[in-house]
């Protein structure tokens, strides 16, 4: 049998995201210097001892929490394996962490993203796809536009038969703040190809996703 076909790309660092500079983006200093403009403005003081360091941690996390728009996703998706043994049925990655932050207020989104595609001529590793998912959560969201982001790059660039992704999320600018409704979940997808246009294949990865664990995670 011969080698698989591979699409290589350069591994993207931390370091190498966190050095990143978008044109006209605030300094690190600047950045301190406006969180301690938010702990003067809630009504305590920057410089007593608990919080001296604060501003510096909260832009270091900050980094972390989007770093997802230093990193292109398609890029990612790129490195791809031609050669399936005629593999042409769905792939399901179920049950994703997802953490983002809401736009709207700054603050977590929690939940889980189902993400599965039909491959036409090629395949991607799954943690790629897990990767995507991840990318496009680290940037400010809404739900239903993180759905559609992370549907749209993989059949950009995948070109799959079909694409589906169900994201399950707990929104803390209303359990937390606002109305405070905890355990209200928020569920969006985005169907693409067959799984729109094929109702036996959107109620396959409908069941996949909604059956219960299978315990091989003891295994």
């Amino acid at each position: 049998m011969k080698d698989p076909v591979v699409t290589e790309q350069k591994p993207v660092t931390y370091e190498e995201v966190a050095s990143r500079r978008q044109p006209g983006k605030p300094s690190r200093a600047e950045a301190e210097e406006a969180v301690r403009t938010l702990i003067r403005w809630t009504g305590d003081d920057p410089t007593r001892e608990g919080l001296i360091d604060t501003p510096s941690r909260v832009v270091r996390s900050y980094e972390e929490f989007y770093e997802g728009y230093d990193i292109d996703p398609e890029e990612v998706l790129r490195r791809t394996f031609e050669e399936t043994d005629g593999y042409d049925e769905m792939v399901v990655l179920r049950d994703i962490r997802l953490e983002s932050h809401c736009e709207h207020h700054m603050v977590p989104i929690i939940g889980k993203a189902h993400v599965a595609y039909l491959p036409g001529n090629r395949v991607v590793g799954i943690s790629k796809l897990a990767r995507v998912v991840e990318i496009y959560s680290r940037r400010l969201q809404i739900q239903e536009k993180l759905t559609a982001q992370i549907a749209n790059a993989i059949q950009e660039v995948l070109h799959p038969r079909g694409v589906a992704v169900v994201i399950e999320a707990a929104h803390q600018c209303m359990t937390t703040r606002g109305v405070r409704k905890p355990g209200v979940t928020m569920v969006t997808s985005r169907m693409l190809g067959a799984f729109r246009d094929n109702p036996a294949t959107r109620r396959e990865f409908m069941a996949l996703i909604s059956s219960p664990a299978s315990g091989l995670s003891n295994v």
